[in-house]
């Protein structure tokens, strides 16, 4: 005789969607269509989720970004810091930064540009804490460059008069201009060409 009794169900939770999967969607989608471009439905269609699971998962979409922010800085973002703390000396570690940056904002395998660099320039009264916290992700860029340009002028590398704060915000400045590049459709050989012009700036401090 035949067992007609239906096959038992796991016991516990049904599985549920794959958070570190559905936070690098999100971070693709704010990467592609900025914090205030990004709608709802936008992010719950490419993490695959509801609204209610999204909200049941991060809270806000404030927190989501925040969140898509973090893993832009742990998966990408870590490369400058790398440089900063592994090249034996700043214009080493800038002109790695510098290549690297022509490369990373015109890879195709990810939206163009940089998420963070020119991110939440301008966005209504109601996402001001947004935009201070994009804000303060770039002081934190220029303070490591002035720290590394700190030290190469304590080391004799720069020369004492190099202007510390002035050549920080250049290199900022040139950053978040390549990521305006790369969006208007500038390729790796167009981005390394301002590279090279950067980094002659930067070699043109050494003692």
């Amino acid at each position: 005789m035949k067992n007609l009794q239906h096959p038992s169900r796991p016991r516990g939770r049904p599985r549920g969607f794959d958070r570190d999967e559905a936070l690098s969607r999100a971070m693709e989608t704010f990467w592609r269509l900025g914090y205030e471009g990004a709608s709802i439905a936008d992010l719950t269609e490419a993490m695959g989720i509801t609204p209610q699971s999204l909200y049941a998962a991060f809270g806000s979409k404030a927190q989501l970004y925040r969140e898509a922010l973090a893993e832009y800085r742990r998966r990408i973002g870590a490369a400058n810091a790398q440089a900063l703390a592994e090249e034996p000396t700043a214009w080493a570690a800038f002109d790695r930064i510098l290549r690297q940056t022509a490369y990373e904002f015109s890879r195709p395998t990810h939206p163009s540009g940089c998420m963070i660099s020119t991110a939440a320039l301008a966005v209504a009264s109601e996402n001001a804490p947004i935009a201070g916290h994009v804000r303060e992700l770039r002081a934190a860029s220029l303070a490591a460059f002035r720290k590394r340009i700190e030290q190469a002028i304590a080391s004799g590398e720069f020369k004492p008069e190099t202007n510390v704060e002035a050549l920080a915000r250049f290199l900022g400045a040139i950053i978040q201009g390549m990521s305006v590049q790369a969006r208007d459709g500038a390729d790796a050989a167009a981005l390394l060409g301002i590279a090279d012009l950067a980094s002659d700036e930067v070699a043109r401090h050494r003692a």
